[in-house]
C-alpha cells in the first residue's frame, strides 16, 4: 500500500487537508515514520504484520472514528492524555478554559491554597492540567474532580496516575449534589439547635465546568465522528432547559464557594448572555463571556460575592 492509496480512500470520507494530515499522522505516530520517509515511499516497506494492522486503521477512519480513539491519546495543554470512548476527547479551545480558570483560582485564592473543583471531568484533563500548572508554579492546590461516568473515571484516573496529577477523583452526580444540598440548607436554617448551615462550610476557591451544554436540535449540524462515538451523556442537554448544568453547578457553588471564589464555564456559544443573566439573577458577580481563538463565545466566569 502507498501513501497516495492511503489518502486517496480517506477522501471519500474526508477533504483533501484533512485526509492527507490523518494518513501522516497514523504513518508517524503509529509506524515511526518521518516525512520524507513518507514521501520517499518507505510505506511500501511495512511488513506483512504493519500492513495488516494500517489496514485497520484505515478501515476504522473509513468509517469516521476519530483519531485520537483509534490512536489512544490527545495532547492537551502540552501532555499527552489517554483517550478511549466513554470520555470526551479533549479539544484545543478547552485549553483556554484551563488558562483562565488557572489565573482565577490564583486571583481567588490570594496566596492560599487553590481549592478547585472539575464537575464532569471526562479524561480529566482540565483537573489534572490545573494541578499539574500549580505543581510547576511551586503553588498549592487541592484538586477534586467529579463524574457520573465509571468509563470517563477510569480514563481520567489512568490519567492521573500516569501524569502524576494528585487529583482526587470521585463518582458523582452534580444535579443529585445540588438537590441534596439545596434541601440540607433549607432543612438547617429552620433548624433552631445553632448547627451550622453549609454556608458556613464555603471552603472552595473554583469551580470549573465543561458539562453538557449541546442541545439535541443541533444533532443535525454535528460531524459524525463527534454524533457516532463520542459520549452522548457527556455532550447533550434537553432542548427545553439548555442551562440545566449551569444552573445547578451554580446553585452548589453559591453553597461551596469562599467568598470571592470564582466559576469558569466552557458554554455553548449560542447562550453566553443567559448564561451570565442567570448567574447575575443567583447573585453572582463580575460575570464575563469571553470568546476563544476562533472569535466563539466560549467561556463564562463570575465570582461569589
Amino acid at each position: 500500500m502507498e501513501y497516495i492509496e492511503i489518502t486517496q480512500r480517506l477522501q471519500k470520507v474526508y477533504d483533501t487537508g484533512e485526509a492527507r494530515a490523518l494518513a501522516r499522522m497514523v504513518l508517524e505516530e503509529r509506524f515511526g515514520m518521518s516525512l520524507t520517509d513518507i514521501m520517499c515511499g518507505k510505506v511500501t516497506e511495512l511488513s506483512r504484520e504493519e500492513c495488516s494492522e494500517l489496514e485497520k486503521i484505515i478501515v476504522r477512519l473509513e468509517k469516521n472514528e476519530p483519531i485520537q480513539y483509534i490512536l489512544g491519546y490527545a495532547a492537551f495543554c502540552g501532555k499527552t492524555f489517554h483517550v478511549a470512548p466513554g470520555a470526551l476527547i479533549p479539544r484545543p479551545e478547552t485549553e483556554e478554559v484551563v488558562a483562565e480558570a488557572y489565573r482565577m483560582a490564583q486571583e481567588c485564592s490570594e496566596g492560599e491554597v487553590m481549592r478547585i473543583l472539575d464537575v464532569g471531568t471526562g479524561s480529566g484533563c482540565i483537573a489534572i492540567s490545573l494541578a499539574l500548572m500549580a505543581r510547576e508554579d511551586g503553588k498549592l492546590a487541592e484538586v477534586t474532580a467529579w463524574d457520573i461516568s465509571r468509563e470517563a473515571l477510569a480514563v481520567a484516573m489512568k490519567n492521573n496516575v500516569a501524569l502524576g496529577a494528585g487529583v482526587a477523583f470521585e463518582e458523582a452526580d452534580i444535579l443529585k449534589k445540588a438537590g441534596a444540598l439545596e434541601i440540607r440548607k433549607h432543612s438547617e436554617e429552620t433548624d433552631t439547635s445553632g448547627k451550622q448551615s453549609p454556608a458556613d462550610e464555603s471552603r472552595l476557591t473554583l469551580i470549573v465546568s465543561n458539562p453538557p451544554y449541546i442541545c439535541h436540535k443541533e444533532k443535525k449540524d454535528m460531524e459524525r465522528n463527534v454524533l457516532d462515538y463520542e459520549p452522548h451523556c457527556a455532550l447533550f442537554v434537553p432542548d427545553d432547559d439548555p442551562l440545566l448544568f449551569y444552573r445547578n453547578i451554580a446553585r452548589y457553588a453559591l453553597h461551596t464557594l469562599k467568598g470571592g471564589g470564582g466559576v469558569v464555564f466552557e458554554i455553548n456559544r449560542a447562550y453566553g448572555k443567559e448564561v451570565c443573566t442567570m448567574l447575575e439573577s443567583m447573585g453572582f458577580s463580575e460575570t464575563k463571556v469571553l470568546n476563544d481563538q476562533y472569535g466563539n463565545k466560549r467561556i463564562v466566569t463570575a465570582r461569589k460575592i
